[in-house]
């Protein structure tokens, strides 16, 4: 954003440029008396460790240092009837606005990027930078283009908590420089066009930083001109703060950019403009620097905001961003809310993405890991002796990023939260913290995710008269006090689900009528209490032939969540999501794996 003195930097701003611009067997133990002593005690996972604050100021450090130029690709306008009506050069890039402070906008952070070649000479660096919003703990939404490409486990550090930009240095002003530990962008991002231009980076500690919510998908009023909201979008970023010059600004700024319709950006950008991936914000550009308030190099990934929620990533821009006619182009977030929700929530056992299943072999007691390879399952890994358990569940209750497991002792019913804790050296189990006590009578216990809206995972049970709850969790292992959702659900057999269905970014749940075997959707809302879900959808009629199931989100990690369910006979089928919220909510059944009858218990 312009305007106001700023720091000249000697590195990248990454620029989004198209190429052509340039069991649920709850009581599968119910036998089991013992009491697990000592607690179950999982192998120990081979995460890899979070960077040292030497090793990360030392990236930081270099990320500043490195000098390759603007990074910005241009192409002269065309005068065919769908090139821009602006005048100028398409490079994705706040020109105008005022200076404000990290408490007005706690969840902004800064991604310092550096690829040392593999060299010791620091010459031949590359560096970047680029804006991005804290979602969760260990999540940050940014753009496709701030992430593809690079390593960010490798050369990146996220800074957050500070005002000011980086020093020279490495200075990070008050802020917390925290390592990244895996990485996504949109599978269908397109370089040419920066179609489907959003990514997450997950973190290798959770920071303190407070967290901002994403639009809903049927969000259509905060795109809509003639609302208030629209008209008082605000973007947020530490970009150049002249078209004539590289200076960014040492000082967070923001910008209130009204955001304009389909048509107007259409008729400034022509095909460059995808309506309903991108949407378009801000004042006409006015030629120069005076009179022009835009997103500019450095802005890229950055959040627009209306109402406290995310509506846009910074995208693009023409080049030096103050061509006359020109508007600020942002992903639109409403578009692809279902495909990052899982990506929020997308803890698994081996941290590749996919949901992993967690199984006891009712032989011998022994919990075995199954992590994912898609459409298949790898071979098992032992996670040593639960006996005296008689139900598992998979979350991450503290939103850290970890997968953690929730358990049932058959004894007592008390129900206990088994967290993984990163650290320096990779990370450790804690020991086992109870939760809950005597949940003896408890039909169901699910652990979906965020029904509430908040995104902080939520518990849902069942007590014996049928009356479902939820518990609203704080994000921290611990829960508000539980909210009554309705009676009647003793008539299911199965309760389960974890993540969306639907698409939405909404969790929902799944339901077996125990009389017909009928499977029920209930859509979740967002919402607490009894509007937590609509009206339930019936999606297949008479699974009775199923004897367990799990759910324990994306298996196959193309962002929808899945449901496996086995057979009498062993049998263990894949449904694979579809995001459909009717009879097509899965695609045709694939065959897993046989012998799964030796399981009592999954996760």
């Amino acid at each position: 954003m312009s305007g106001g003195a700023g720091r000249r930097h000697r590195r990248r701003l990454w620029i989004a440029l198209p190429a052509a611009v340039a069991a649920t067997l709850l009581a599968g133990s119910a036998n089991a008396a013992t009491v697990p002593t000592p607690a179950p005690k999982p192998p120990v996972k081979a995460v890899s460790a979070a960077p040292s604050q030497a090793e990360l100021k030392k990236r930081l450090v270099a990320a500043v240092a490195a000098d390759d130029g603007s990074g910005a690709v241009v192409r002269p306008s065309r005068s065919t009837a769908s090139s821009p009506a602006v005048d100028g050069t398409v490079s994705p890039m706040i020109i105008g606005g005022t200076t404000t402070t990290i408490s007005a906008a706690p969840w902004m952070a800064q991604l310092w990027y550096v690829d040392d070649h593999g060299t010791t000479d620091t010459s031949d660096d590359t560096g970047f930078f680029c804006g991005g919003a804290v979602v969760a703990p260990t999540k940050i939404l940014t753009a496709a283009h701030c992430v593809k490409g690079a390593n960010w486990a490798k050369g990146g550090v996220v800074v957050t908590g500070a005002t000011q930009l980086l020093s020279d240095d490495g200075d990070l002003h008050g802020g917390t420089a925290t390592g990244v530990l895996r990485q996504w962008y949109h599978p269908s991002y397109n370089e040419d066009t920066i179609d489907n231009d959003i990514a997450v980076l997950t973190l290798a500690a959770p920071v303190k930083a407070p967290t901002i919510r994403l639009t809903t998908s049927t969000d259509t009023g905060s795109y809509d001109p003639s609302t208030t909201g629209a008209k008082t979008a605000k973007v947020y970023g530490w970009g150049r703060t002249s078209s004539t010059n590289d200076n960014v600004s040492q000082t967070l700024k923001t910008a209130t950019l009204p955001i304009k319709s389909d048509a107007t950006c259409a008729a400034a950008y022509g095909s460059w403009f995808i309506k309903g991936h991108m949407t378009c914000a801000g004042p006409p550009a006015s030629g120069s620097d005076s009179g022009t308030t835009a997103i500019c190099s450095g802005d890229s990934g950055g959040p627009l905001v209306v109402n406290g929620r995310i509506v846009g990533v910074v995208s693009w821009n023409v080049t030096d961003c103050v061509a006359k006619g020109a508007y600020s182009v942002f992903t639109k977030v409403s578009k692809y809310v279902g495909a990052v929700y899982p990506r929020i929530d997308d803890t698994n056992l081996n941290f590749d993405h996919k949901a992993d299943l967690w199984v006891r072999k009712s032989s011998t007691k022994v919990g075995y890991e199954l992590d994912s390879k898609g459409t298949t399952l790898a071979a098992p890994q032992s996670w040593g002796d639960w006996n005296g358990v008689n139900l598992v569940r998979q979350t991450d209750l503290n939103r850290d990023g970890f997968q953690d497991l929730l358990y049932r002792v058959s004894a007592t019913g008390d129900v206990y939260w088994l967290r993984f804790v990163p650290s320096s050296t990779g990370g450790s189990w804690a020991a086992p913290k109870k939760i809950f006590t005597d949940w003896r009578t408890r039909t169901r216990i699910v652990t979906p995710g965020d029904v509430t809206g908040d995104y902080k995972p939520d518990l849902l049970s069942v007590d014996s008269a049928g009356v479902l709850w939820i518990y609203p969790g704080k994000g921290d292992g611990s829960f508000a006090a539980r909210v009554r959702v309705g009676g009647g659900w003793s008539q299911y057999n199965q309760l389960l689900g974890h993540g969306d269905f639907t698409g939405d970014g909404k969790a929902d749940v799944l339901a077996r009528n125990k009389s017909t075997g009928d499977i029920y959707l209930y859509k979740g809302t967002g919402k607490s209490g009894t509007g937590v879900f609509a009206a339930r959808v019936k999606v297949r009629s008479n699974w009775s032939g199923y004897n367990a199931f799990d759910a324990v989100g994306d298996i196959t990690g193309d962002g929808r969540a899945d449901l496996v369910a086995r057979t009498a006979g062993g049998t263990l089928y894949l449904y694979k999501g579809t995001g459909k919220a009717t009879s097509e909510i899965f695609a045709t059944r694939v065959t897993v794996g046989t012998g799964f009858q030796q399981y009592d218990i999954f996760g």
